[in-house]
């Protein structure tokens, strides 16, 4: 399945865990059934949402290969290989690319954070070293630092970078990026609550939490808005905004798992340092599910 000017949904998985803390296969199945049944565009696994941090290497890559294998071409699969440490990167991207990604998503570099050419270097040597689209991630939020435009306007020439994950939530960087989309070169909200002002300035669409709450609802508002139905895409995204919100209500992906439980799904608990929600958080998440009519 080639991802390649991708316009759509696409779901930022969680990893179900079981009670004792281990991936809880059965039922990552399930949701992964769920999303194609209900018309997400492409899957991303071990994203933020997804928990890897918490996960061994050994664990990413029986995830990576229990999903490349459930979806079995049906939709993209795309897999997020960044690190912090540029090598690593580079090693278990080309592990994935090897396992059948489709695509891989690479995070700015945390922590140690880099300069101008180092950050540059960072995804530009990775993005050599494979054969199949990568995804820049900007979320300064996580990584304490925001990819500078002009290296994305470098990267973006760059044959094998297709795009990049915007999840600054600022859209004035998001309009500099704007100049810089064409073919070859997409860019996708971070954020479900600006999606829609993300594709008003020439983005493809989403790389969703809600999804996981509610994937045909996410596929409709940006099939909606990327096919001409403004109006009928901004109903929904309205009519779902407090939802949105409210997922992030607490640190992601506590409040999405905690929906998920609510309604049935049995995703299971998070792996420290995340834990369950305030009650008063709780509440309020519940609250707004039951508004929204999934409870």
């Amino acid at each position: 399945m080639k991802f390649q000017n991708q316009v759509g949904s696409i779901v930022a998985m969680i990893t179900p865990f079981q009670e004792d803390g281990s991936v809880n296969f059965a039922v990552l199945t399930e949701l992964i059934e769920r999303q194609i049944r209900e018309g997400t565009d492409a899957i991303l696994t071990l994203g933020t949402t997804g928990e890897y941090p918490t996960m061994s290497h050994e664990e990413d890559t029986t995830v990576v290969e229990h999903t490349i294998r459930v979806v079995d071409g049906r939709v993209p699969v795309i897999v997020g290989s960044g690190s912090n440490c540029t090598a690593t990167q580079q090693k278990m991207s080309l592990l994935y690319e090897s396992m059948g990604a489709d695509a891989l998503l690479l995070i700015a570099p945390y922590y140690n954070k880099a300069n101008p050419e180092g950050m540059y270097r960072h995804f530009a040597e990775t993005a050599d070293k494979v054969n199949i689209p990568c995804l820049l991630y900007n979320v300064p939020g996580r990584t304490g630092c925001s990819i500078p435009v002009p290296v994305v306007e470098k990267l973006s020439r760059h044959e094998h970078i297709c795009g990049i994950k915007e999840a600054s939530g600022d859209m004035s960087y998001a309009m500099k990026i704007a100049r810089l989309l064409g073919q070859d070169f997409a860019m996708y909200s971070g954020n479900d609550d600006i999606t829609l002002p993300i594709m008003s300035v020439g983005g493809s669409g989403v790389i969703s939490v809600f999804a996981n709450v509610m994937p045909a609802m996410c596929h409709q508002i940006v099939t909606d808005y990327a096919q001409g139905r403004h109006a009928e895409a901004l109903a929904n995204h309205l009519k779902y905004l407090q939802l949105m919100n409210d997922l992030f209500i607490e640190v992601n992906p506590i409040p999405v798992k905690a929906a998920m439980n609510m309604m049935g799904l049995d995703v299971g608990p998070m792996r420290l340092p995340l834990c369950g929600m305030a009650p008063a958080n709780e509440a309020r998440l519940r609250a707004t599910m039951e508004e929204a009519g999934l409870l």
